[in-house]
């Protein structure tokens, strides 16, 4: 007790430096409080972002791999002789896509929740049934001409044939996510029947208003390879979507603009290309599997990359999720930030932490007679150095407490206000790169013509929150996490607790040191 009574008289005899080492260490704590706060409030985004995360997963072909593993290579890469392109087409035929046996055999791992797939294929229209188009015929057929690029008759090889529409076949509800997800719905009619394998379809606003069509008409799509190949279908719903509206160009072909997708069960899409393999194989409609694997959490599908292993995916297939994809490009900022902050803590600190150890070298050479005195008296040196301990701490915690305030009052708007500044660096970076580029995430020169900063009028701005129309082609918008409501808690107030001990435990370690060299009698006999 006389210890602690003693070093608070210490403290209030010398108000001037006791103040200095309180100045120096509150700024030391509002700076320490701002960056654990940063941090923080990024694990608390993260975990946040997480628990609301539905996490999806695909298994696709690592194609570059492949080519790695076939030998070869470039010239002057090491490689040895020229690359077998038909080896690698065969394989790539052979192996690239997975059986829809094999899809189902992964979903049985026990970190899946959920599974299913989609059907593509690609028809023609026909005379009743055409292709939504802002061109003629004759204008889209001198579009390709000029080009260099000349249409291809019917039934001739060289590849499957690209239609004027997409047809999609879900294998249940779950598997429509734009309709789940609210970015489509059902206008007229109804959806149909999960998993049926009827003829039935639905077709676009658009597609049905172009060709004069309504709910329990019969619409006739044929094979792009042979068009004496032909199917009937029902239309039984009509849909509207957002996806529609973005897409104004017609550059890439009918079948790719959304307004020409029509929807039908999968059960329904594989008989429809059973039938054409039956009819004749050389002219088959082919059709593009898609499966994906829904999970509980993040851990589930980390999980999931292992578990597939095990039950015999081969390492030239990859596991990937455009979900954690997307949550990793969102919180990038916010990562960035959090690394910024931790190191300023750690030079903070370490410069901090210099300066009380020079300052408590500097008094404890001033009270060295004191010391001499008090030892001399009998105080054995480690209560000397307790006293000085407890003076340094009282001083510190008193600072870390001012400042832990002072940052839990600042913490929020200064860590939105940097973030703020690391998106708009990073999305300035990223539009400058599509500059150089000449990418349509910017949409100025090189992609359509015009000036730098140009944008035609019926393209969205990705900036100002409108979708863009090639997303899912070539680049897409990041949503990224754009503000903290919380940067403050329980674990910050612990972690400047620690601050404010390890402080005291620098600055005093020299204080001790120094105190327990000292020999009182020397002291007293060469006072200055």
């Amino acid at each position: 007790m006389y210890i602690i009574k003693n070093a608070f008289r210490c403290i209030s005899r010398s108000k001037g430096r006791n103040i200095l080492i309180g100045i120096i260490a509150l700024v030391i704590a509002v700076s320490a409080c701002i960056g654990l706060s940063i941090r923080q409030a990024s694990e608390s985004a993260k975990a946040s972002a997480l628990e609301g995360l539905v996490v999806t997963a695909t298994i696709q072909y690592d194609r570059a791999a492949a080519m790695g593993n076939m030998g070869g290579g470039r010239p002057g890469a090491g490689g040895g002789g020229g690359f077998d392109r038909d080896q690698f087409a065969g394989m790539m035929g052979n192996a690239s896509s997975l059986s829809l046996e094999e899809y189902e055999k992964y979903s049985e791992a026990e970190s899946v929740q959920g599974f299913y797939y989609t059907l593509t294929a690609y028809f023609n229209g026909s005379d009743a049934f055409l292709p939504v188009s802002d061109e003629t015929e004759e204008s889209a057929e001198a579009s390709t001409e000029g080009n260099g690029m000349p249409a291809r008759p019917n039934g001739m090889g060289q590849g499957p044939a690209s239609g004027d529409f997409t047809v999609v076949g879900y294998s249940s509800d779950s598997a429509m996510t734009a309709f789940v997800d609210g970015n489509a719905s059902i206008v007229e009619g109804s959806m149909f029947e999960e998993g049926t394998s009827d003829a039935v379809c639905v077709i676009s606003e658009e597609a049905a208003m172009y060709n004069s069509l309504a709910v329990g008409d019969s619409v006739t799509v044929t094979n792009p390879s042979l068009e004496s190949e032909s199917y009937s279908l029902t239309v039984v719903g009509i849909y509207t979507s957002a996806e529609n509206n973005d897409f104004s160009m017609s550059m890439f072909g009918a079948s790719q603009d959304p307004a020409n997708q029509i929807y039908m069960s999968a059960n329904a899409l594989q008989s429809l290309l059973s039938a054409s393999e039956a009819n004749a194989s050389d002219t088959k409609v082919s059709g593009n599997l898609s499966a994906t694997y829904t999970f509980a959490d993040a851990d589930a599908y980390y999980a999931f990359e292992e578990e597939v292993r095990t039950l015999g995916l081969d390492d030239a297939y990859t596991v990937s999720s455009p979900d954690i994809t997307a949550f990793e490009n969102s919180i990038a900022p916010l990562h960035t930030l959090s690394t910024m902050a931790g190191w300023f803590l750690l030079v903070i600190l370490v410069i901090g932490g210099i300066i009380l150890v020079v300052l408590n070298i500097f008094n404890v050479r001033e009270r060295k007679y004191e010391v001499g005195v008090l030892t001399a008296m009998g105080m054995k040196k480690w209560k000397v150095a307790t006293q000085f301990v407890c003076e340094i701490l009282a001083v510190t915690m008193l600072a870390v407490l001012i400042g832990a305030g002072i940052g839990a009052v600042s913490s929020v708007p200064v860590t939105n206000a940097l973030l703020e500044g690391q998106i708009e660096s990073q999305e300035k970076q990223q539009m400058q790169m599509d500059q150089s580029f000449g990418r349509p995430g910017n949409m100025g020169g090189g992609f359509l013509g015009g000036d730098v900063g140009e944008r035609p009028e019926d393209i969205p701005n990705d900036a100002g929150g409108g979708k863009n129309p090639f997303g899912n082609m070539i680049g897409g918008t990041v949503d990224y996490i754009t503000e903290v409501n919380s940067a403050m808690n329980l674990t910050v107030v612990l972690q400047m607790l620690c601050v404010g001990l390890l402080l005291t435990l620098v600055a005093s370690a020299a204080s001790v040191l120094f105190i327990m060299r000292y020999d009182p009698l020397k002291i007293l006999a060469n006072r200055d």
